[in-house]
C-alpha cells in the first residue's frame, strides 16, 4: 500500500472507542481551546467584517449551520469558512512544532460542518478530528515544513486540506477508498501563501478557512460518486514531489496508529507567532524575579532558531516597527517588549502598538540566529533572552515553552484561557454550557446540538453588523 492508501484505511477505520484514552481526553481540550478562539475573533478580529461580509454576499448566510459566537446560521460551505477562518485569526490556535504548522482550525471546521450536514454523533466527529490531526500532521512531517515554508508555502492551509478532507470523508462515513478519494479531490485545491508577511495581510486566516471548505468539499463530491486522483500524496504529481524538494513520504506513515501527531500539538498560552513564545516566557519569568524597569534595560537579545528568524525577527527594520496587528503577532521584538513592558501578552497587548514605553523598547530588541536554540528545532520551539540593564546582565533559556505536550497547560488553565476568551461574548454562564458541552462531545447523539450553544443569548454587536 502507498502512503496514501495507508492514512486513508486508518482515517477511515478509526473509532473513539479503541484510541488510547489519552488522546481522547487531548482531543477534547483542544476541541476546547479552538472553540474558544472562534467565539472571540468572531468579534474582535479586525479581518472578521469582510469574512463575514463576504459570506452573506456569496450566499453563504443562508442555512442552519452554527459559527461559534455568532446567532446567524449559514451554510455548510459558509460555516467551514468562517469557523476555519475565524479560528486562525488571534494566531492563538494549537501548534505542531515539528509541523510548523496549527492543524487543528482547517480541521475541525471541517469537521463540524460534516457533522451537521450528517447528524453524526458527537463520538464519530471527535474521531474524525484526530485523523484529521494525524493526516495534517504527518503529511507536513514527510515534506519535511522547514523545505516547505522555504519554497514559500504556509503549510497550516496546504497540508490542513487534506487533514480536512480525511476528517470530512470520516464523519461521513467513507471507506478507504472513499477517504483516498478526498485526497486526491483536495490536492487540486492546496494553496497557502506566506507573502502575507510582507503587509500583514489577512490572508493568513482566510487561506486556513478555504482549507477546512475545500477538504469538506473533496469530501463530499466523493460521497456523491466523484473520483479524485489516487496516490494524492506520494504520485509523481502529487502534494509532496510538488510542493517540496526532498520529501520523505514513508515518514507519513511512521508508526500511524502507535504515536498520535495530535499528543505531540500545543496550546498557545500567547496570541502570537509560537516561535516567540519561549523568548515571552523568559522574558515574564525574568521580570518577576528582578527589579529591573523597562527604562533601565539597554539592550535586549533574543535568540531563534532559523525558521524562527525567517517568520519574527527578520528583516529587521520591519519587525522593530509593526503598524498592525498581524505585524505584531510576527514581530519578535514587539512580544518580548510587551511582555517586559507589562508583565503580560494577551490579546489586549495588541492595543499597545503605540504605547510610547513599548515603542522606546522595540529597537532595543535584536533577533539573532542562535544555533544552540536550532540545535533544540524541530523537537522544541526553544528560545533564549539576554537582557542588559546597565551593568547587570540577566539570561534564560526557555528550551520547552508553556504550552508544549511536556508543558501542556493544565485543566485549569485551559479553561481558565477559554473563560478569558469567550465570557465577554457569551456571558460567563453561556460561556460554561458550552465549555462543559464541548467537553463531552464525545457523548452527543447529534453534533448540532454543541453547535446550538455557539451563540450569544442576546446577540453582542458583532464585526459586520
Amino acid at each position: 500500500m502507498g502512503v496514501t492508501s495507508q492514512l486513508s484505511a486508518f482515517c477511515a477505520n478509526i473509532k473513539l472507542a479503541d484510541l488510547p484514552p489519552d488522546v481522547v481526553t487531548r482531543a477534547r481540550y483542544l476541541l476546547l481551546d479552538l472553540v474558544g478562539n472562534i467565539v472571540r475573533a468572531r468579534h474582535d478580529a479586525e479581518s472578521t467584517a469582510s469574512f463575514v461580509a463576504t459570506a452573506r454576499a456569496m450566499g453563504m448566510a443562508n442555512g442552519n449551520f452554527g459559527v461559534f459566537g455568532d446567532s446567524a446560521r449559514y451554510t455548510p460551505t459558509g460555516a467551514a469558512f468562517l469557523n476555519g477562518a475565524l479560528a486562525h485569526s488571534l494566531d492563538f490556535d494549537d501548534t505542531h512544532a515539528a509541523g510548523s504548522l496549527h492543524p487543528g482550525a482547517p480541521v475541525i471546521p471541517a469537521a463540524l460542518a460534516a457533522g451537521e450536514m450528517v447528524g453524526a454523533s458527537g463520538a464519530d466527529v471527535l474521531a474524525a478530528i484526530v485523523a484529521g490531526y494525524e493526516v495534517t500532521c504527518r503529511v507536513a512531517l514527510a515534506l519535511p515544513a522547514g523545505e516547505h515554508y522555504d519554497r514559500g508555502f504556509h503549510p497550516t492551509a496546504t497540508c490542513g486540506a487534506f487533514g480536512a478532507a480525511a476528517a470530512a470523508a470520516r464523519v461521513f462515513g467513507l471507506d478507504a477508498d472513499g477517504v483516498a478519494g478526498a485526497m486526491g479531490a483536495v490536492l487540486s485545491q492546496c494553496a497557502g501563501s506566506l507573502q502575507f508577511l510582507a503587509n500583514g495581510a489577512w490572508t493568513k486566516r482566510s487561506q486556513v478557512g478555504w482549507a477546512a471548505v475545500n477538504g469538506l468539499m473533496a469530501a463530499t463530491l466523493v460521497r456523491e460518486g466523484f473520483k479524485g486522483a489516487a496516490e494524492a500524496l506520494e504520485g509523481k504529481h502529487g502534494f509532496m514531489r510538488a510542493y517540496a524538494p526532498n520529501p520523505t513520504p514513508e515518514r507519513a506513515v511512521q508508526d500511524l496508529g502507535t504515536v498520535f501527531e495530535l499528543m505531540n500539538t500545543a496550546v498557545k498560552p500567547y496570541p502570537s507567532c509560537r516561535y516567540g513564545h519561549a523568548g515571552i516566557d523568559a522574558a515574564l519569568s525574568l521580570r518577576a524575579a528582578n527589579d529591573f524597569k523597562p527604562g533601565d534595560i539597554t539592550s535586549i537579545r533574543l535568540g531563534l532558531p532559523k525558521s524562527g528568524m525567517l517568520l519574527i525577527g527578520a528583516p529587521a527594520e520591519k519587525k522593530a516597527n509593526p503598524q498592525n496587528v498581524v505585524d505584531g503577532q510576527f514581530s519578535g521584538p514587539f512580544v518580548i517588549s510587551a511582555a517586559l513592558a507589562t508583565g503580560a501578552m494577551g490579546w489586549d497587548s495588541y492595543k499597545l502598538l503605540d504605547d510610547p514605553t513599548i515603542r522606546a523598547m522595540l529597537p532595543k530588541v535584536t533577533c539573532e540566529f542562535d544555533q544552540e536554540i536550532e540545535d533544540e528545532f524541530p523537537t522544541n520551539m526553544s528560545g533564549k533572552l539576554t537582557i542588559q540593564a546597565g551593568n547587570r546582565t540577566f539570561e534564560q533559556k526557555v528550551v520547552i515553552p508553556k504550552g508544549e505536550p511536556a508543558n501542556f497547560l493544565t485543566a485549569v488553565e485551559l479553561k481558565a484561557k477559554f473563560s478569558g476568551l469567550t465570557d465577554a461574548i457569551l456571558g460567563a454562564d453561556r460561556a460554561g454550557a458550552l465549555a462543559d458541552a464541548v467537553l463531552a462531545v464525545d457523548t452527543a447523539a447529534d453534533v448540532s446540538s454543541l453547535m446550538r450553544l455557539a451563540a450569544p443569548v442576546l446577540p453582542a454587536r458583532m464585526a459586520g453588523e
